[in-house]
């Protein structure tokens, strides 16, 4: 029977079709196994780009982490081919009712942005608005180490310094992970600045 086919073992073309089917737990599953087969080699699935970014529009909360977290993966190869889900992230990033949501969304927002100067001057704002949002909630730890990744990538001069001052607050005042993380965040940012001159 149809429905007791395993994602695993279905051909790209088969997952895509699942992913824009009408059948709710086909595209949770179809999403689960494209962000396993992105995280085995993202340049797979860079020819479906473009449908992980349209998968951003399902109203199912693990379908649209999965999508972020295989687009994350691919953002590691090529930055340009996913760039289109900036909107789709940026609408995930604030999701009221998923924490892994959230974070999917954040981690993809500091993957992209860290590819290039111009990039980080467009995301840097909005994980700055989660930064503040979201400080000190269960997934805060995990967002600061995307943030520590985002410092050490390609930003911009005007990032690195919005960067240092979100944290130095943080990083003088504040306590256990908190305090060591955004010190390290600061100590990124710092040292790529210095390397520059």
């Amino acid at each position: 029977m149809a429905d007791d086919r395993e994602s695993k073992d279905l051909s790209l073309d088969e997952l895509v079709e699942d992913l824009h089917g009408a059948a709710r737990r086909r595209r949770q599953e179809a999403s689960h196994e494209l962000a396993i087969r992105a995280r085995e080699d993202a340049a797979q699935l860079m020819g479906i780009a473009d449908e992980l970014v349209d998968a951003l529009e399902r109203p199912e909360a693990q379908t649209r982490w999965e999508a972020l977290d295989a687009l994350s993966e691919l953002a590691r190869v090529d930055a340009d081919k996913v760039a289109g889900g900036f909107d789709g992230a940026e609408a995930s990033l604030f999701d009221d009712d998923s924490a892994t949501v959230r974070l999917s969304a954040f981690r993809f927002l500091t993957r992209l942005g860290s590819s290039a100067k111009a990039r980080s001057d467009e995301a840097w704002p909005l994980l700055d608005e989660a930064v503040q949002c979201f400080h000190g909630d269960p997934e805060y730890r995990d967002m600061l180490g995307c943030l520590l990744d985002f410092a050490h990538g390609d930003i911009s001069a005007a990032t690195k310094k919005a960067l240092v001052e979100r944290f130095s607050f943080d990083a003088d005042s504040g306590r256990d992970y908190i305090k060591s993380c955004s010190a390290e965040i600061i100590e990124a940012a710092n040292s790529k600045s210095r390397k520059r001159k």
